[in-house]
């Protein structure tokens, strides 16, 4: 296949994306796998191509950023932060400033909608919703999906924030309008501050331990005081004091 490490350093300079951050077994076989699809056998070969290809660029980005999604996914941990954690950060504000990192397309902050939608009037709170990949972030914005992806949803949510079109479900401007939507890389660019609920579920689990442990620091000084960070189910952080994180429930943890 040719020389990966010169192909990671082109692919930094063009898009930001740093590919070294990423565990490398696994990204090298998801991009071999994606250069012998689209008939090229060498990354130089692949890097030529997406450098002066938009759409094929756009696919490279899209499959690098692995986007698995639905709404409530684990809805246990769900219960969690609706039960515990949100009636938790309550005790201490009135309005709460949410970031969900890594949104994909739309599901999580989405979901994050519709819950909080239990506490507040949906004029009274909006979230933040980041992600590297803008086709994602552009079809999260259009809010279309499939009846799988509404699984874990409860019934109620469905009825009233969806509009069933055809085999396809549209998620309705009431809760699109709570969310505001933006390119982000986790690894590069600045984070929100003083906010009281970060969500970045499992997309830390394809990053290497080094780039990990500076995002944690990171999510650490984004919070505000008392603020909780909420990972993904294979994401548990191994000693969390490191970060001046302390564990609150299993998979949230609260700023020291």
């Amino acid at each position: 296949m040719g020389d990966y490490q010169q192909f990671i350093s082109r692919v930094y300079k063009k898009t930001g994306i740093d590919l070294s951050s990423y565990k490398e077994r696994q990204m090298k076989r998801r991009i071999e796998s994606l250069i012998t699809r689209n008939g090229f056998k060498t990354y130089e070969d692949y890097f030529n191509a997406i450098d002066k290809n938009e759409t094929l660029l756009e696919e490279f980005v899209n499959y690098l950023t692995i986007n698995v999604s639905e709404f409530y996914r684990n809805p246990q941990q769900w219960e969690v932060l609706q039960k515990e954690i949100i009636p938790y950060l309550l005790k201490h504000k009135t309005r709460l400033k949410i970031w969900s990192a890594a949104c994909s397309t739309g599901e999580e902050p989405y979901s994050l909608v519709m819950m909080l939608s239990n506490f507040f009037n949906l004029n009274d709170f909006s979230i933040i919703a980041t992600d590297i990949d803008t086709g994602a972030i552009s079809k999260a914005k259009t809010g279309i999906y499939s009846a799988k992806s509404l699984e874990n949803l409860p019934k109620t949510f469905i009825d009233k924030y969806f509009e069933k079109i055809k085999e396809s479900y549209m998620i309705k401007d009431i809760i699109k309008n709570q969310v505001s939507f933006k390119k982000h890389n986790l690894l590069e660019d600045q984070y929100p501050d003083k906010c009281d609920l970060i969500v970045c579920r499992n997309v830390m689990i394809y990053f290497t331990e080094e780039a990990k442990n500076k995002m944690h620091l990171k999510f650490h000084d984004s919070l505000d005081k008392e603020g909780v960070l909420f990972v993904g189910s294979t994401e548990q952080i191994i000693l969390p004091n490191r970060f001046k994180l302390t564990p609150l429930k299993t998979f949230f943890y609260q700023k020291m």
